[in-house]
């Protein structure tokens, strides 16, 4: 049995951020982690190493679809791989994700807070009990948006670890899809020495959390 690392157990500060979010709504600014880190590896690595190794969503759902076996474990839809699909949801996502920064700007110019949560950018949850008298309100505005955001693609991958193979959301995620176009660009403009790219860099593999 291989020796496990400090990075096979980043799926407990998946577990870790939902659950501080749940406590209090501030904490869903730790979710820009997740963002920028991705970005950062990609452009000064040139490679998909964050997703292939230091993502905690990714282990997390390795670990429920074949640990505790709750993954139909059947090839995804071939529609979720192909181009249009992914860039088209990333830029569903992006948008998403601008209507969140508008909503932001609104509050710090003056509009109320709206202390929601949508879920798949459709249903409002309440959050009566989340504490924001201590910020400005347009950092919990921004907080309640984001966790939004959060909390959706932690359920579409889980939904589609059910329905599908365990890591099936690493297929279509908007920040795999990112990361993959920024390293495929990287590495077009840095020939190896022999005058070719390589792509290999620039691929997710199916690893689990192990």
């Amino acid at each position: 049995m291989k020796q496990k690392k400090w990075y096979h157990f980043l799926w407990l500060g998946e577990i870790l951020y939902l659950i501080l979010g749940l406590c209090n709504i501030l904490f869903a600014w730790l979710g820009m982690l997740f963002f920028s880190i991705p970005i950062f590896i990609t452009i000064f690595g040139g490679n998909k190493a964050y997703c292939n190794r230091y993502c905690g969503r990714g282990q997390l759902l390795g670990l429920l679809g074949e640990k505790l076996k709750l993954s139909r474990n059947v090839p995804p839809p071939k529609f979720l791989k192909k181009r249009w699909f992914r860039y088209g949801f990333l830029l569903f996502f992006m948008t998403m994700f601008g209507f969140m920064l508008s909503a932001t700007y609104q509050v710090f110019a003056g509009a109320p807070l709206q202390e929601t949560i949508k879920l798949l950018w459709l249903f409002q949850l309440p959050w009566e009990w989340a504490k924001v008298d201590m910020v400005a309100p347009w950092i919990a505005q921004f907080a309640f948006g984001f966790f939004g955001v959060m909390l959706t693609s932690s359920i579409l991958g889980i939904l589609t670890m059910i329905a599908f193979r365990p890591r099936s959301w690493c297929v279509y995620c908007p920040m795999g899809t990112m990361t993959q176009g920024i390293c495929q660009l990287k590495n077009r403009k840095e020939p190896t020495a022999y005058g070719r790219t390589s792509k290999g860099n620039c691929r997710t593999t199916q690893t689990t959390s192990q």
